[in-house]
């Protein structure tokens, strides 16, 4: 997959393209689904398939005190979105030149002029140019005047929720990790690093593992079952996300308690990547660290039959 980190990137003989433009925040079902069907008709066509996307984040620069964590950071996104088999992907750089653009002038001067756009395949929702005026149907009429087609995709959902970014991210903030996880199509994951003083050594012998910092969107605080890649190995967890209360002091921290351990080699590059299947408790402030260590036990108990169960179902 070809990626162009501006639009000058993009050569004059690229397309014609089949396209989708959007943040594609999570790469979930609906998502993939748009994406799919981009794939496929590019292929029937025999023309180039791409999506369109912005770094940073719009509502980012729009609305700087938002605060928006993102469920899959960039490096994440693009290994998602390579998955789907799109041939390119166009890393439109948004500042003020991009947010002054009006609808006409982004369907007219990026679309059709410079991506060569035959068919633009977009969410009933959709909105583009300076504050957002333009809408589906406004594209839809650019489209007729332009020479390009747009296909319109209605609300997906699932179990009567809606499959869109923002709901995943409301989720996560609950810690409903398995809903979100049936809207996304995959687990909600994290990747990061080993923290700097417990995550790492010559030798690592002990069966926990802290993450360095993590400034995206992680679920909200308490414990959970899960699956931790350490490098090329994959290990059963329980991961706690918070502020370990019982020690005295807040300090946040996102760690997991491998089930299946044995001692690994680590460095501070060596990738971690963990995997939230089902919440288990809300963190709690033990009167002792053996009060502790004993729900700790409880907790590890209960990780082991749901992965057992895993193991059931698959035979």
């Amino acid at each position: 997959m070809q990626i162009f980190h501006k639009l000058e990137d993009v050569p004059a003989n690229f397309g014609p393209t089949l396209l989708t433009v959007g943040n594609f925040d999570g790469v979930h079902r609906a998502h993939t689904h748009v994406l799919d069907e981009v794939v496929r008709r590019a292929r029937q066509q025999n023309v180039k398939a791409m999506a369109v996307t912005f770094e940073p984040h719009p509502m980012r620069i729009l609305r700087p005190d938002s605060g928006l964590k993102l469920i899959t950071p960039l490096p994440e996104k693009l290994r998602l979105l390579e998955a789907t088999g799109l041939d390119s992907v166009l890393l439109l750089p948004f500042g003020r030149d991009l947010s002054m653009m009006t609808p006409h002038q982004f369907a007219e001067r990026i679309l059709k002029r410079k991506l060569h756009a035959r068919e633009v395949h977009e969410g009933y929702n959709f909105r583009f140019g300076h504050k957002a005026a333009g809408n589906i149907e406004m594209l839809t009429e650019f489209g007729r005047n332009l020479g390009f087609e747009v296909m319109v995709y209605p609300e997906m959902r699932l179990r009567g929720e809606p499959v869109s970014s923002s709901h995943i991210r409301s989720l996560l903030n609950d810690g409903r990790v398995s809903r979100a996880r049936h809207l996304l199509g995959r687990p909600f994951s994290i990747l990061s690093t080993p923290g700097r003083g417990r995550g790492y050594g010559s030798k690592y012998t002990v069966p926990t593992i802290n993450l360095s910092r993590y400034e995206e969107l992680v679920p909200k605080d308490g414990v959970y079952i899960s699956r931790t890649r350490v490098g090329l190995e994959c290990f059963d967890s329980v991961t706690n996300v918070g502020n370990r209360p019982t020690f005295g002091t807040d300090s946040f921290a996102v760690e997991s308690h491998l089930l299946n351990f044995h001692p690994l080699e680590l460095t501070p590059e060596t990738e971690v990547e963990i995997h939230f299947l089902q919440r288990l408790r809300d963190e709690i402030k033990f009167p002792s660290i053996d009060a502790l260590r004993e729900q700790i036990g409880k907790d590890v108990k209960k990780a082991e039959r749901y992965f057992r169960g895993l193991q059931k179902v698959k035979h």
